[in-house]
């Protein structure tokens, strides 16, 4: 298990050499596993955290990236793929993306695989995807990740509540 973690951080630090030199993997003493972790690890909010789920939409696998706190919307997604959402288990996810979970990441994927932007991410001027381990991420303009991973803006997170769009 510990190979998958490494080979997965040296595809991506190979896939930003080769695309975007200036960007630079972190790698941090703590885990940045969970958004939770990974806010505290990066000092910055939850929501600046871009998680990056595996899923499957009738035959197709994808990565969607959406802010850390976003829930998906499963009558979004259901409308925009026409079918439900299927989360994948740890061992096939790792096995699809090259990345342990927790790692999990749009960058320096095993199988090409189409990558989904939610808007969610679109308020912040930089978000902090994972680099392919589970204490490894990069700091990235949400235009610049669609553009460097072929991402597709798609709008599939639940609205916030009341109480959490009076802090935005």
């Amino acid at each position: 298990m510990g190979d998958v973690g490494f080979m997965s951080l040296q595809s991506v630090r190979a896939f930003f050499a080769q695309h975007s030199p200036d960007i630079k993997v972190i790698v941090t003493e703590e885990s940045s596993a969970t958004v939770t972790l990974a806010a505290a690890a990066h000092q910055v909010e939850p929501d600046q955290i871009a998680k990056s789920i595996c899923l499957r939409a009738g035959e197709e696998t994808m990565i969607v990236v959406m802010a850390g706190t976003a829930r998906l919307d499963n009558r979004k997604f259901r409308t925009q793929f026409g079918s439900k959402p299927r989360m994948l288990d740890a061992g096939t996810v790792a096995e699809i993306t090259g990345h342990p979970v927790g790692g999990v990441c749009p960058f320096g994927l095993e199988t090409p695989l189409q990558v989904y932007c939610d808007i969610s991410l679109k308020r912040f001027d930089e978000v902090v995807p994972a680099a392919g381990a589970t204490n490894a991420a990069v700091r990235i303009s949400p235009a610049r990740m669609a553009e460097l991973t072929g991402g597709i803006w798609i709008d599939i997170a639940q609205e916030p509540g009341p109480q959490e769009a009076e802090g935005a």
